[in-house]
């Protein structure tokens, strides 16, 4: 008979399943909470970059005189419009970023008459209007 002084002692079969189980649990309490907080993420970075890219903006107006048209687009921040004298740019220092979900910065600039600009993204599906991590981001519509 072995001596219960030199046998090794391992875990039970029940003592294993007793730890997978805590680890389950934990799991199932701690995942929804990261993954609910990788949304938020994104829309606050959707957020700072269209904040990034207005103010660049302001400072085109400051130089050019105007906004860049909605033709133009944000690409008059990287490259010089042809009729955008006084251009002092580029404005920003890389390419103008995609939003967190992969889809271009929407911009719009109605016009001479009007003094604003939109810059929005639409969100987790790419498309105007939604709820939730669908809906559109701008700094207009977002709780600051």
């Amino acid at each position: 008979m072995p001596d219960m002084k030199t046998r090794k002692r391992g875990f039970t079969l029940i003592e294993l399943l007793v730890v997978i189980l805590i680890l389950a649990i934990l799991a199932a309490a701690v995942v929804p909470k990261i993954i609910g907080r990788t949304d938020d993420a994104k829309r606050a970075k959707a957020l700072q970059d269209i904040t990034q890219l207005g103010a660049a903006m302001q400072q085109f107006r400051l130089d050019v005189g105007r906004y860049p048209t909605t033709e133009e687009g944000t690409e008059a921040l990287r490259s010089q419009p042809s009729d955008a004298d006084g251009w002092r740019g580029p404005y920003v220092e890389k390419a103008v970023p995609l939003d967190p979900w992969g889809f271009e910065y929407i911009y719009e600039y109605p016009g001479a008459d009007d003094d604003s600009f939109i810059i929005e993204s639409y969100g987790q599906d790419g498309n105007p209007g939604g709820e939730g991590n669908a809906a559109d981001i701008s700094p207009y519509t977002e709780d600051m």
